[in-house]
């Protein structure tokens, strides 16, 4: 039997499906292996310099419990140690990471795989070289799942049509329930930051709490935009982003040429990532963006966000997964595979399929590491 969803963080992401009814049922994390995630390298090891590139595929552990182990394993501070990208502890996921050691050999790799394995852990260094600079936040190419669904219960033809869908016209790109906390509950704690601005926070947990705010905030645009239907189409006084960057333009009036490159997926439309300043947004989009954070709570979210200094940005609306294949590796069994962009969620095109409990949801998490 699949496991139950978890509704409440599910409205706190504020998630509306673009393409229909569910099609299905499942569950997803029954093994750690049925989610994973590999990092699309950005650039290559430079070969020299004061850090340690390592290529590292682990389980049952996330991305800042190993940040914490390598810090412990090379006696160094935690801010000498970098990673790209943050990844999900029930999963097996490759990820890059790096350790400043300036002047110092490497220690023995064997040394972390064993402080690290057991309690349904494991870690393997699978590459290590040195490199000239700290691993910066967001550098990567994107990110490989191949996720397995299983107890699928739900029609094999409207299956197909829904992922084939999802293959041509995309998804709506969604920040994942994952940056709003066990049940939404970074809403709340951001909203009691902002009320009490001078209480000492540490950096790490200040800056997620930002993040959440602002990705609620985004998440209830588009949910009003799938709501309209032109969360993929654009409207008059729209700020269009090309394909494959971050580069915005606009606004623009409504054209035919427009309306070519947003079918073709050369651009896509954009909802705010909220700061500073005014929106770069006219007319119709405009409308739509202040009307859908116009209640009491995004205005307290918006204020807090603009006095703790962030600035307006622009994130597109339409999430397009890349090489989307599937295969029934049973009746009750479907495995998933794409590529995503840095920064978007396999959450978002797993909604579209329909109701997909997690069974990882309710374990406990590994003792963290001592030291360091």
């Amino acid at each position: 039997m699949a496991a139950e969803p978890d509704e409440s963080a599910d409205r706190a992401a504020g998630m509306l499906t673009a393409h229909g009814a569910p099609v299905l049922s499942a569950t997803i994390r029954q093994h750690p292996s049925d989610f994973r995630v590999d990092e699309i390298d950005g650039f290559e090891a430079s070969g020299a310099g004061e850090h340690l590139l390592l290529t590292i595929e682990k389980t049952g552990m996330n991305t800042a419990f190993v940040a914490r182990l390598l810090a412990q394993w090379a006696d160094v501070d935690g801010r000498a140690v970098g990673y790209a990208g943050l990844k999900d502890r029930h999963a097996l996921t490759t990820q890059r990471f790096t350790v400043q050691l300036p002047g110092r050999d490497a220690p023995d790799s064997a040394a972390l795989e064993a402080m690290a394995t057991g309690h349904g852990q494991s870690l393997r260094v699978l590459a290590q070289a040195r490199h000239a600079r700290k691993l910066p936040r967001g550098a990567l190419a994107g990110n490989r799942f191949v996720l397995t669904l299983r107890d699928v219960v739900g029609d094999v033809a409207a299956i197909e049509a829904r992922l084939q869908t999802i293959a041509t016209r995309g998804v709506p790109n969604y920040f994942g329930e994952q940056r709003f906390g066990h049940d939404g509950g970074n809403i709340d704690k951001a909203l009691r930051m902002f009320a009490a601005p001078r209480r000492r926070m540490d950096r790490d947990q200040r800056a997620m709490l930002l993040s959440a705010a602002r990705s609620a905030l985004y998440n209830r645009v588009l949910a009003a935009r799938v709501d309209a239907g032109d969360w993929n189409t654009g409207l008059d006084g729209e700020v269009w982003m090309l394909d494959g960057s971050r580069s915005v333009f606009g606004p623009e009036p409504v054209s035919a040429e427009l309306d070519a490159r947003v079918a073709a997926q050369d651009i896509h439309p954009t909802a705010p990532l909220w700061g500073r300043g005014a929106l770069r947004s006219t007319g119709d989009a405009l409308a739509r963006e202040t009307a859908a954070l116009d209640d009491p709570q995004s205005l307290a979210l918006r204020e807090g966000l603009e006095t703790a200094g962030l600035s307006q940005e622009r994130r597109a609306t339409r999430l397009q997964p890349g090489e989307l294949q599937w295969r029934w590796q049973a009746p009750d069994q479907l495995q998933l595979s794409f590529v995503l962009p840095a920064g978007c969620y396999a959450t978002s095109v797993l909604a579209e399929l329909g109701t997909i409990g997690n069974a990882a949801a309710r374990r406990p998490a590994p003792d963290a590491p001592t030291g360091g």
